[in-house]
């Protein structure tokens, strides 16, 4: 059955190599990785975010928070983007190394719980939407949700290529539907002076308002190695990284702000319902959302390939879609606050101990995950993520970052104070 799967795996590339490194003839470049990594960093729910900076702070101060929230979220991607690339792996086969062969098993059902939520959140945010825009039934909605549940994975299913030929649809179609919405906005208020002159209405310290930006996005951050480690070179990992989530997330909370300084709502599509682009507001729902969608339930297949051991990334791909529906037909459209909080304490610190295990154990070179002999379980890897979690739930400052230095920082005391070394295996180098 092994050697099955196998054959089928070698001879069907959408598979996407889901348990072993990615060969170089099946790498991307920087147009491919950076598209890909766009379509899922535009994304409705992150403007939300932007929403609470807008009414808290004037213009120059906003942008400045903006910058750095998102500079730190594209350096942590850029980081995991250049493991991704010389390891041709991504996080949950990575975690394998760090957690130890059966202790990654823990990673990968936290990344794939946590994207199974966001599937769900997403197919009930579209149907939700369009129904109370074309003032459709309930049962009309939920039959939307099944629709979109089961149609928003197939260029998941596909794999790769898939989400490719998407964002090369949807991101130039949304950027330039973001930039005329944005060039209305700013006419409405009066130009930059208009903008400048906008007295807060709230209040937000700048902790708390760069956990925001940081903490939307960051659990994506930690899964886009499943596109990174398909970039040919270390300098399309990083900048691929940075254009999607310092440049990407950037204008989605950039965009979120806006409405909310202008028209006193972040949501772009309620946004351009009111500057009278019904049908472009329409459109932006479903691009925007699919283009996540399907990112995240390929999160959710590769995860699951791992926890199974199995090759079949389609089969898990197809499964994560139903249960992703279900959850969204028991009311997951209510459920995205305390959702986000918990998307940003929990996943967080395992970025920083892959981070940590790389770098500091394996010195920035990994063997070929067939021919290494690790255990079954790397206790310093679980314990340092434990503190790490722990850390950023009990944390005032931001959240996730004190979750990402907490869970490295441990890892390297704990693997000098127990001398572990690495094993013995041959380690490549791209």
């Amino acid at each position: 059955l092994l050697r099955k799967d196998l054959h089928m795996t070698q001879n069907d590339p959408g598979n996407d190599y889901p348990l072993s490194e990615v060969p170089l003839h099946a790498r991307k470049g920087l147009a491919s990785t950076a598209m890909v990594l766009l379509g899922f960093t535009f994304f409705t729910a992150t403007m939300f975010a932007g929403g609470k900076l807008g009414v808290a702070f004037g213009f120059a101060e906003m942008l400045t928070v903006i910058v750095i929230g998102n500079l730190l979220l594209g350096l942590y991607a850029a980081g995991l983007g250049y493991i991704a690339f010389k390891s041709g792996l991504n996080s949950v086969l990575i975690g394998r190394f760090c957690f130890g062969e059966v202790g990654s098993k823990l990673s990968d059902l936290i990344l794939g719980f946590t994207q199974i939520g966001w599937y769900a959140w997403g197919t009930a945010t579209a149907a939700v939407v369009l129904g109370k825009y074309f003032g459709l039934g309930e049962s009309t909605v939920l039959g939307l949700m099944v629709l979109f549940g089961l149609g928003f994975c197939a260029t998941a299913y596909i794999g790769y290529r898939g989400l490719e030929i998407l964002s090369y649809i949807a991101v130039p179609a949304m950027m330039l539907l973001l930039m005329l919405s944005m060039w209305v906005a700013t006419v409405k208020v009066g130009g930059f002076e208009g903008l400048l002159a906008v007295v807060p209405t709230g209040s937000l310290d700048w902790s708390t308002a760069i956990t925001l930006v940081f903490g939307t996005f960051v659990s994506g951050a930690t899964q886009a190695t499943n596109w990174t480690r398909f970039s040919r070179s270390a300098k399309v990992a990083v900048l691929a990284s940075l254009i999607g989530f310092f440049l990407g997330n950037g204008l989605m909370v950039l965009i979120g702000a806006y409405g909310a300084i202008v028209y006193q709502q972040p949501d772009v599509v309620e946004v351009l319902l009111l500057q009278g682009f019904a049908m472009a507001a329409m459109a932006m729902l479903l691009l925007n959302i699919w283009s996540t969608q399907d990112n995240t339930i390929y999160n959710f297949a590769v995860a699951g390939c791992n926890l199974l051991r199995t090759r079949r990334r389609k089969t898990v791909t197809l499964g994560g879609a139903v249960i992703g529906t279900l959850l969204a037909l028991l009311g997951m459209y209510d459920m995205l606050v305390p959702y986000l909080i918990l998307l940003g304490t929990v996943i967080p610190p395992i970025g920083g101990v892959i981070m940590a295990d790389f770098f500091f154990r394996w010195r920035g070179r990994y063997p070929r995950l067939a021919e290494a002999r690790l255990p079954a379980f790397n206790w310093p890897g679980l314990l340092a993520y434990g503190l790490g979690t722990v850390a950023a739930f009990n944390s005032p400052w931001v959240a996730p970052l004190v979750g990402i230095a907490t869970g490295a920082l441990t890892y390297v005391l704990l693997i000098g104070v127990m001398g572990i070394r690495t094993a013995d295996a041959p380690l490549q180098d791209l």
